[in-house]
């Protein structure tokens, strides 16, 4: 399974730009876990590298899911993706 069919509720050629999602995102902790949803409209769905040089992976990058949202007040917001993520497309 890949990160992104992990990570989506919802076929990740549904997430373009201009469509309109809430990302539902989990933290694991030893008993509980934090939770916390946003809601906006895709920019840009894309895969982008961090700045870890141990990585030993492409580039010696290690390669993130990342999706960029605006909110309603204008915020544009990151997200990097994984395994707790869920996005839900809210219009249509």
């Amino acid at each position: 399974m890949t990160t992104r069919e992990a990570v989506t509720t919802m076929d990740t050629a549904e997430i373009q730009p201009g469509t309109r999602v809430r990302v539902t995102q989990q933290m694991p902790q030893v008993a509980q876990v934090w939770s916390t949803a946003v809601e906006g409209t895709v920019l840009r769905v894309r895969q982008a590298t961090t700045g870890s040089w141990f990585a030993h992976s492409r580039n010696d990058r290690l390669w993130l899911d990342r999706l960029e949202l605006r909110r309603d007040d204008g915020e544009i917001v990151v997200l990097n993706l994984d395994q707790y993520t869920r996005v839900q497309r809210l219009d249509g």
